[in-house]
């Protein structure tokens, strides 16, 4: 996984692109993203213990991000939050990996909860990317 402050700024600048080009799509999602960074922070465990048995707090931040992640991809009319969706649900399921496994390594378990956040926010970029060109495209066309 890359440092935290890679990730940090990664984040930041996509979720800030999502929220400054993006729809309601893009934005909820940039929000939530964001929101779910933080409380995942705040719902770790001590260092010392981290990872070591099912982090229960994150479990529940990871679970309430896959619930608004679905909702975006119910109400949508495209297709990439589908991804975002399916992604996070992957997140979630890490943790029951952990608690079927409890020698699971820690390394792994938190590998696994963490990985798919890179694919997520590549996605929301493209989506913000792509929302933000059918905009320009139909304020030419209108004009």
């Amino acid at each position: 996984m890359l440092h935290p402050i890679i990730y940090h700024l990664i984040l930041a600048s996509i979720c800030g692109y999502a929220l400054w080009r993006g729809q309601y799509d893009e934005r909820v999602t940039a929000v939530v993203c964001l929101a779910a960074t933080l409380a995942t922070r705040l719902a770790l465990s001590p260092l010392s213990q981290r990872y070591s048995s099912v982090e229960v707090g994150v479990l529940i931040v990871d679970s309430l991000t896959f619930l608004a992640f679905t909702y975006v991809a119910l109400r949508s009319d495209r297709f990439w939050p589908l991804w975002v969706s399916g992604l996070q649900l992957t997140t979630t399921l890490a943790h029951f990996m952990k608690a079927i496994d409890s020698d699971l390594f820690p390394q792994a378990y938190a590998a696994a909860g963490r990985f798919w956040s890179y694919p997520i926010l590549l996605i929301l970029a493209v989506g913000a990317y792509r929302t933000n060109k059918r905009a320009k495209r139909s304020e030419a066309l209108a004009s």
